[in-house]
């Protein structure tokens, strides 16, 4: 009981509740200003913010209550749920999140790999109570997904996701051929955190490119007569982001600026994290050239990540959404 008091000593030292409360304070004294609900969207996230702060609270007061009265086995399973918060230390770790899969070489059978980790992370999302919708969605010219980027709002959804941005293999027989061979697919994750427009550096207008045109279905049809779906360029970087998946273009205008932000800020996260690893030598992007975890379906059934050698025979688990271990042994890595 001792050292579980002392855990839950340093834990309160470290979540910083003073401030959390003063936060609180903060957005009740806002929402209570005739102006809060005029950007509905806006204001939902800083309830939503507020209600979440209260949430940390009201479980930590009652990780207190259980300690009290020599609850050890109840105080235990909730302290190691608040002690995961510890782990998002990183500037915009509590941010939500925006998640893009793209297939990789290898036509049919890469676009249905692309398809199946979006089935798996959606699984993850609802897990975790998340909400998310489809910002990008380039499906595949037979089956599966080209890219897909979905925006998935949720506290702590960057810190959990981060870590999920790099190559994930999968090795199976093709479903997708007469003679059933062994096929192994490639997929990219990228994953950036929701960047806040009055938190992020200046982006200036005349820097961006905007061009408008038709969203279109599957079959290259056009579902609107109107042209609602955008593509922005950032001049100085070459950047390029497109939205078409909401029905009114000031939505897609608002996604592309979205994804623009974050894609701006990782630039310059990985050349802090270059500078920093540079006499260590042991910095990897999450490109192509990244590979993080392995998938086997054939021979036999593992799921492996290869940084921190985490590894399951569920890979059934694994691909209905059951990523908890795998990510919770990156976030102790890191």
């Amino acid at each position: 009981m001792d050292e579980l008091k002392d855990r839950v000593r340093k834990l309160i030292e470290s979540l910083n509740i003073e401030k959390k409360e003063r936060k609180i304070r903060e957005i009740e004294a806002e929402s209570a200003k005739p102006f809060f609900w005029q950007n509905h969207q806006a204001a939902a996230a800083k309830m939503k913010e507020m209600s979440d702060l209260q949430k940390e609270l009201e479980e930590i007061e009652q990780l207190q209550n259980f300690l009290s009265i020599g609850e050890q086995k109840q105080a235990e399973k909730l302290l190691v749920k608040l002690e995961k918060i510890l782990y998002f230390s990183g500037q915009y770790d509590e941010s939500s999140a925006i998640l893009s899969i793209h297939s990789g070489q290898g036509g049919v059978e890469a676009m249905d790999w692309a398809n199946i980790l979006y089935r798996m992370y959606s699984r993850y999302f609802e897990r975790k109570g998340w909400n998310f919708e489809t910002i990008e969605e380039i499906p595949g010219d037979e089956a599966g997904l080209k890219s897909i980027t979905v925006s998935v709002e949720g506290k702590y959804a960057y810190g959990y996701l981060k870590g999920e941005a790099g190559v994930h293999r999968l090795v199976r027989l093709s479903p997708f051929n007469a003679d059933n061979l062994r096929q192994t697919s490639f997929a990219l994750i990228e994953v950036l955190p929701q960047i806040d427009q009055n938190g992020a550096f200046e982006i200036k207008e005349d820097d961006l490119e905007w061009e408008f045109y038709r969203a279109s279905s599957h079959g290259g049809q056009n579902v609107q007569k109107v042209s609602s779906a955008v593509r922005l360029k950032h001049k100085p970087t070459g950047i390029i982001v497109t939205a078409q998946t909401e029905r009114y273009q000031g939505q897609n205008r608002e996604n592309a600026l979205k994804i623009l932000r974050a894609k701006l800020w990782l630039i310059k996260e990985e050349e802090r994290k270059k500078e920093e690893e540079r006499l260590k030598g042991g910095y990897k992007t999450p490109g192509w050239g990244n590979q993080i975890r392995s998938y086997v379906l054939h021979p036999y059934h593992m799921v492996k990540d290869l940084r921190t050698n985490f590894e399951t025979s569920n890979a059934e688990a694994v691909l209905d959404g059951d990523l908890d271990g795998f990510i919770e042994e990156e976030l102790r890595k890191l």
